[in-house]
């Protein structure tokens, strides 16, 4: 019925994007069916649709029969299912066409014989649903991943086209997605000679699956059951931490700033004060310069995580693929504190000033820190290379 879905579907694409004409000569039957239906609804009397409809009608009907005629020919069970889609086909097609009939044909009416079609695709697709339920039980004694898989999607088709009739389905269905699903464990491996806090390992393994996981394929990242036998190991490999010394650098900045500080008279060469126009004594603004020595220290520490992450196959046991990975976090504080007239400094140093030295972070708090830039490095290598979990 999927199918059956996705060909109208692609039907009804094909025939808005050309005209019936052209779908008929490239032989998209349906398709220019499906337009002339369309325009025949709006001008019933359109006689070149109709005539377009009328040839790929009867092409199409044709091809279909014929192509059941020789699959029932062959004999082969696993046919049923193309025959059940060939039948629903034509009985879909003849629905949407008579919706329009009759046709004016070049002056005449014609009609097309009616086919009941429903024992035939109640009888195909009863044959098709033993043929995918009986091949699912064939494909589970093979216990093979990819037979599970196979299995997995016959026996939905034998739900979807039994209505679920068959004994022990439900079952069936959970043993094939449980034995075809391929788990792969990601474990973090520290090779250094540091001794790192559990909860660091956790917390880089907090990761989104959304994008990873599929169908068939999940991601652990911690033993759930001793019982699951994994198909797939995922190392991320610490190989390098390095972390540096608390470094501490102070440097000496000076500001100076000329302030006015009051007034003076002017004096004329006699020392006496001298007057304006208007008999007013004569003053000019003093300045003073003000002085200030701001002491910054800039306090920097830094972390480096080097390594790689691993995939391997379990069975056998193989490297597949390894890809580095690193990481680094830094710490930067700046303070100040200032010897003079603060009122000297511009708005950045008094801001400077306020901030006041702080304890160093420790070694492992600068490693857990790195866990912000480590895991999306780790998450981006387990994307890049999530194909290689089949």
């Amino acid at each position: 019925m999927k199918r059956i879905a996705y060909l109208l579907i692609l039907a009804i694409i094909l025939s808005s994007c050309a005209s019936s004409k052209k779908l008929m000569e490239k032989g998209n039957y349906d398709a220019a069916i499906n337009k002339a239906v369309k325009q025949l609804r709006k001008k019933p009397d359109d006689s070149k649709e109709a005539e377009i409809l009328d040839r790929c009608y009867r092409i199409a009907n044709e091809r279909d029969l014929e192509r059941i005629k020789f699959l029932k020919l062959e004999n082969n069970p696993n046919n049923y299912d193309e025959i059940f889609t060939l039948y629903s086909s034509l009985k879909n097609r003849q629905s949407m066409v008579r919706t329009v009939l009759p046709i004016n044909l070049n002056g005449r009416y014609i009609e097309y014989e009616y086919v009941d079609y429903d024992a035939e695709i109640v009888t195909a697709k009863g044959l098709a649903a033993d043929y995918f339920y009986e091949n699912a039980q064939k494909l589970m004694k093979l216990d093979t991943k990819e037979a599970y898989r196979q299995a997995y999607d016959e026996l939905g088709k034998a739900s979807e086209y039994s209505g679920g009739q068959f004994p022990n389905l439900d079952n069936m269905m959970e043993e094939c997605r449980v034995k075809g699903m391929s788990r792969a464990i990601v474990l973090v491996n520290n090779m250094t000679v540091l001794n790192i806090d559990p909860l660091f390992e956790e917390d880089l393994l907090e990761i989104n699956t959304d994008n990873l996981e599929s169908q068939w394929v999940e991601y652990h990242f911690r033993h759930l059951n001793e019982d699951i036998n994994y198909d797939y190991t995922i190392y991320v490999n610490l190989e390098s931490i390095v972390v540096s010394p608390d470094n501490v650098k102070e440097t000496d900045k000076m500001y100076n700033k000329k302030v006015e500080d009051g007034f003076e008279y002017v004096l004329d060469a006699r020392g006496n004060v001298m007057k304006d126009t208007a008999g007013n004594d004569i003053k000019i603004p003093k300045y003073k310069t003000l002085s200030c020595t701001v002491i910054e220290t800039e306090q920097l520490k830094s972390v480096r995580i080097d390594g790689n992450v691993e995939f391997l196959s379990n069975n056998p046991r193989k490297l597949i693929k390894r890809e580095p990975i690193g990481a680094e976090n830094v710490f930067n504080h700046r303070s100040a504190r200032a010897v003079g007239d603060v009122n000297a400094l511009d708005e950045e140093a008094q801001q400077l000033i306020k901030s006041e030295f702080i304890p160093f972070p420790t070694d492992m708090e600068m490693i857990f820190n790195t866990t912000q830039t480590l895991k999306p490095a780790i998450q981006d290598a387990l994307y890049r290379n999530r194909r290689v979990i089949l």
